[in-house]
């Protein structure tokens, strides 16, 4: 892996989904591989809360998913703010994609960052400098 990288939502659930060993095992080496120099965004965050305490077929406790956010906040985030909204409608018109994946997108621009690792979008896509990589295809 090459270039700084930013976590969308979805490899961040696995990291605590007991439903998916395998997902599992391969998001704590995504995690333990990228190191303290991955990115995420205050989006990212608060969707991972949600999904951990109310989405996952055995939700968190919300003092355990908390915690669980307070550690992945040591990562460099990203802040959603108005600009960086208003980029995301942008992209969502220009690009055909739902918001919140463009949002992600922006935030992992806006972040300098090489690579987009997740699940939602097309594995190789690109945006501009950032390339979309599915950590999980194989698994």
């Amino acid at each position: 892996m090459s270039g700084k990288a930013f976590l969308d939502t979805n490899v961040l659930v696995y990291l605590f989904d007991k439903d998916s060993p395998a997902k599992q095992r391969r998001a704590r080496a995504v995690l333990e591989a990228e190191g303290s120099s991955a990115a995420v965004s205050t989006q990212v965050l608060q969707e991972l809360y949600v999904t951990m305490t109310r989405k996952l077929g055995h939700p968190m406790p919300e003092r355990d998913a908390e915690a669980a956010v307070r550690e992945l906040a040591a990562l460099e985030v990203v802040p959603v703010d108005s600009l960086l909204v208003l980029s995301g409608i942008a992209r969502s018109r220009g690009d055909r994609l739902s918001l919140w994946d463009a949002l992600v997108i922006e935030a992992a621009l806006q972040g300098g960052c090489g690579r987009l690792l997740t699940e939602d979008l097309q594995d190789g896509r690109r945006f501009g400098s950032l390339r979309v990589e599915n950590p999980f295809s194989g698994s």
